[in-house]
C-alpha cells in the first residue's frame, strides 16, 4: 500500500474521529520540513522548562470588545472633578485619534460609586462587588498599552503579538514548548459562553508557522465540545476499536520497512488521543457531578451568569486534568447585542452593568475554587482586554477605543499579590512612567511557565523566532 492509497484509507475509514480533525493533530497537517524528528514522533511529550516553573496552568480571562477600566479598577478623582468638560490640551499631546473633533467632553458615569478594598487598598468600582473581595490576590498592571485600535488587529496583537495574520499564539508557544500534561486531552484549549465563534475565529488561537498540532483546540459550549469528535451512531465502539487495531497494525508493518517515517508514527498517535478523546473531553467538561454549593458560587442558577460560570467551572476542571493553557473569550451578557461584548460606544451604563454581572461572580468564584483546591499557587489567571476606553464621551454616553493607556490583571503563582505596576495619567488617558506593551505580558507569562522568551524558538524560513518577536521585557516588579 503505498502512501497515498494509505492516507485515503486513513481519511476514508469511518471511524467517526473526522479527517479534518485528525489534520489538526498533526504537525501542519502533515507537512513536516520544519520540526525536528523527535517530536514528529511524539510532537505533545512532555518538556523540560528552561529554569522550575512557578505555574503549571494558564487561564487566559480576556474581556472581548474591551471594557472601560476607568469604569472598573482606575479610579480618577480628577477626571470626576472635569467631567462634561472639554479634554485640557495637555493630555492629549502624542495622541492621535479621529475622535478628537467634536468627541471633546470627558464622561463620568453619574452611577459610578468607588470603594478600596484589602490591605492593598485597591479601588473597585461598584460594577465588581464579588471580585473586589479578592484585592489582595491581584497584581494590577495599571499602565498597559498596545498598537492599532480597531478589535480585530488589537485581539489578534493581544494573542499572537502581531497585527498580521500568521504568527502563533501565546497558548500555540506554550504547548509547543512544554508538551502535554494530560496524554487524554488537548495542551491547548478554547472556551466561549455563547454559541457564535468569538470575533476574528481560529485565528486568534492559531500555531502559526509552528506545526498545526500545537494550534488551540475550541470546546464549544454544550455536551459535545469538539467537532468531528463523537463516534457515529452507526458505528459501535468494538467496530471503531477493531478498525484502530487494524490501521495500526497495517501502519506498523509499513513502519518495519521504512522506520525513519516519522510522519507514520505521528499520524497512529494522533488516530489513537482523538479515540482516548471520545471520552476524555466530553468528561472534562460534564459539570454534572459537581455540588450544588459550586453551581451556586459560580453563578450557574442565574441567567444573567450561568452562561460565563459554566465556562469558568469548565476551566477550573480543565486546570485539575493538566491542561497547560485555557483560553476563555467572554461572550455577550443578556441583554447585550451579540456583535458588542463591552464595545460600549453608547449606553456604558447598561452595557457595563450587565457584562460586569456576567464575570464579576464567576471570575471571583473561580480564583476562591482555585485556592480551596490548592490549585492557585500552579496556575496564572490573566484578566486581558484588546484596549482600553478613552475618558472622554462618544455619543454622549459612551467611550472610544484606547490603546494608550488602561488596565490589565494577573493572579496566582509567582505573582506579587496585591500589587499595581505603572499608572495612567489623571484622566485615564495615557499611561506615565514604565509601560507594559503585550510583548511584556507574553514575556511574564512565559517567564512563570518556566520559560525564557529569548530561548524559547523555532526555526521558519531560516529565520530563528521566538513568542516576543523582537521585543519583550519581563514585569520583574510583578514577580514574587
Amino acid at each position: 500500500m503505498n502512501n497515498q492509497s494509505r492516507r485515503d484509507f486513513l481519511l476514508k475509514a469511518g471511524i467517526g474521529l473526522g479527517g479534518v480533525a485528525l489534520s489538526g493533530f498533526l504537525p501542519n497537517g502533515g507537512l513536516f520540513s520544519a520540526a525536528s524528528a523527535a517530536d514528529l514522533v511524539d510532537p505533545l511529550a512532555p518538556k523540560s522548562p528552561h529554569f522550575p516553573a512557578k505555574v503549571k496552568t494558564v487561564i487566559w480571562l480576556h474581556m472581548d470588545g474591551a471594557p472601560s477600566t476607568l469604569d472598573l479598577y482606575d479610579y480618577k478623582p480628577e477626571l470626576i472633578k472635569l467631567a462634561g468638560q472639554p479634554i485640557p490640551e495637555s493630555f492629549l499631546k502624542g495622541i492621535k485619534t479621529s475622535t478628537q473633533g467634536g468627541i471633546t467632553k470627558l464622561f463620568v458615569s453619574d452611577k459610578r460609586s468607588w470603594k478600596q478594598y484589602g490591605e492593598s487598598g485597591a479601588y473597585f468600582s461598584d460594577l465588581l462587588p464579588n471580585l473586589s473581595q479578592h484585592a489582595d490576590k491581584i497584581a494590577f498592571i495599571k499602565s498597559s498599552v498596545t498598537v492599532g485600535a480597531t478589535h480585530d488587529i488589537s485581539i489578534l496583537k493581544l494573542n499572537t503579538g502581531d497585527v498580521n495574520p500568521g504568527r502563533p499564539s501565546l497558548g500555540a508557544w506554550v504547548s509547543y514548548a512544554l508538551g502535554s500534561a494530560n496524554r487524554d486531552l488537548p495542551s491547548y484549549v478554547v472556551l466561549y459562553n455563547n454559541n457564535q465563534e468569538p470575533r476574528a475565529g481560529s485565528v486568534n488561537w492559531s500555531s502559526g508557522f509552528l506545526p498545526a498540532v500545537y494550534q488551540g483546540v475550541a470546546f464549544r459550549p454544550g455536551d459535545s465540545p469538539i467537532f468531528n469528535l463523537a463516534r457515529p451512531g452507526s458505528i459501535a465502539k468494538v467496530e471503531q476499536r477493531n478498525s484502530l487495531d487494524l490501521l495500526k497494525r497495517l501502519n506498523e508493518k509499513r513502519a518495519g520497512y521504512y522506520p525513519e517515517d516519522t510522519e507514520l508514527q505521528a499520524r497512529i498517535r494522533s488516530y489513537e488521543l482523538a479515540d482516548r478523546m471520545q471520552t476524555s473531553a466530553p468528561e472534562a467538561v460534564d459539570l454534572s457531578k459537581e455540588s450544588e454549593a459550586t453551581k451556586e458560587a459560580y453563578g450557574l442558577n442565574d441567567e444573567a451568569t450561568k452562561s460565563y460560570g459554566q465556562v469558568l467551572l469548565r476551566a477550573r476542571r480543565l486546570t485539575e486534568r493538566g491542561v497547560r493553557f485555557i483560553q476563555v473569550v467572554s461572550g455577550p451578557a443578556v441583554g447585550v447585542d451579540a456583535a458588542l461584548g463591552w464595545d460600549a460606544h453608547n449606553k456604558l451604563e447598561d452595557n457595563h452593568s450587565k457584562n460586569a454581572r456576567m464575570v464579576d461572580k464567576p471570575i471571583a468564584a473561580l480564583l476562591a475554587d482555585l485556592k480551596e483546591r490548592g490549585l492557585l499557587d500552579t496556575t496564572l489567571v490573566v484578566w486581558a482586554s484588546e484596549f482600553g476606553r478613552t475618558p472622554w464621551g462618544e455619543s454622549g454616553d459612551g467611550r472610544d477605543h484606547n490603546p494608550w493607556g488602561y488596565t490589565q490583571w494577573m493572579v496566582g503563582g509567582g505573582v506579587k499579590s496585591g500589587t499595581t505596576f505603572g499608572a495612567t495619567d489623571e484622566i485615564g488617558l495615557q499611561s506615565i512612567g514604565k509601560t507594559v506593551d503585550t510583548y511584556d505580558l507574553h514575556a511574564t507569562v512565559l517567564q512563570l511557565l518556566g520559560l525564557n522568551h529569548l530561548k524559547t524558538t523555532f526555526l521558519h524560513d531560516g529565520r530563528s523566532e521566538r513568542p516576543t518577536v523582537v521585543f519583550g521585557e519581563v514585569i520583574k516588579d510583578l514577580l514574587a
